[in-house]
């Protein structure tokens, strides 16, 4: 098939599950769209917002839109690592004999809503990992591989802390995009009364598949990417860590540590498919600066003084991407 015609049926196919999300999904565009890079740049997604914003609403409506398996887990602090995985059982057989068998827990899905993942302790959380990094997962001394593609979708509230235990650094960089939720507007307000208090129930029409997902997978990886836009995006990801000479100065009085190598694999992707959105087959600054906040915010990591001064890694990122 010529590149061309995939660059388009990609574009139409994105387009397509973004408006269906929409028929549920009032405003949150860039929540939307950001959600939908992750997932074809095969990555995971971090929403923060508070209660009552839509977030499990849009993650259940992902799954509808693109035919995928779906399952919920709540994190409590009493959950347990096997309440996700799964566990070994022992079962009696027809003739009597017992032997043990693998019951798989709820991670084994193509898309699993993580729902207040702050909530449960860093060993519970920790059962992610494996399943976020590798696709696997490993029970009994035997790795259980997921079906693609797989996503993790976690939610986080920002503000309230009681009960809740702090994602480790190691785990916030497995998720590629990490989307804070704003609320919406008075007339996006209106618009959610109207859909969510009429008896009218919209159903979701079902636009894409598993395959066509892997596909479309594939061409992100095959856009080009100049040497210059590389150089670029490599010195974004230097200029977050203070012990680079040529970091700008807000970054060597706030910083405590910069972005991993995972941000520069984040920043590449998204990228890429933000060209081919833009009906280009190679990345522009343009799009490196549009993916910079999400795919970078929670990847840095700030110093003492920066968080008295209640500075934000928003505006260490913009300060950088203005300096370059």
């Amino acid at each position: 098939m010529p590149l061309e015609t995939q660059v388009q049926q990609f574009k139409e196919n994105f387009n397509r599950v973004e408006a269906e999300i929409h028929k549920r999904i009032v405003g949150q565009d860039d929540i939307i769209e950001g959600v939908l890079l992750c997932l074809f740049a095969n990555g995971h997604v971090l929403l923060e917002g508070v209660p009552g914003l839509g977030k499990t609403h849009l993650i259940h409506t992902l799954s509808e839109a693109l035919s995928l398996s779906f399952n919920r887990i709540q994190f409590t602090p009493d959950m347990m690592p096997s309440d996700i995985t799964g566990t070994m059982l022992l079962v009696e057989d027809d003739h009597g004999r017992k032997q043990f068998e693998f019951q798989p827990g709820p991670i084994f899905a193509q898309v699993v809503l993580a729902d207040e993942i702050n909530r449960a302790t860093p060993r519970t959380q920790s059962a992610l990992l494996e399943a976020m990094q590798e696709r696997t997962v490993s029970v009994a001394r035997t790795s259980y591989k997921l079906d693609e593609p797989f996503c993790v979708l976690a939610t986080q509230n920002p503000i309230e802390m009681d009960g809740t235990y702090r994602l480790p650094e190691a785990q916030l960089d497995r998720f590629l995009f990490k989307l804070q939720i704003a609320f919406p507007d008075e007339d996006e307000l209106g618009e959610i009364l109207r859909r969510t208090t009429s008896e009218t129930e919209t159903a979701i029409e079902e636009i894409s598949d598993a395959e066509t997902i892997q596909s479309m997978r594939q061409l992100v990886r095959g856009v080009l990417i100049a040497e210059h836009v590389e150089r670029y995006i490599i010195q974004l990801i230097r200029g977050t860590h203070p012990d680079n000479p040529n970091s700008p100065e807000m970054t060597k009085q706030y910083v405590e540590l910069g972005a991993s190598i995972r941000g520069l694999q984040a920043i590449t992707l998204t990228a890429k498919i933000k060209a081919i959105l833009d009906g280009r087959y190679n990345v522009a600054f343009e799009d490196v600066q549009s993916v910079a906040l999400p795919a970078l915010r929670h990847r840095i990591i700030l110093n003492f003084e920066g968080e008295g001064e209640g500075i934000q890694t928003d505006e260490i990122i913009e300060n950088i991407l203005s300096s370059l």
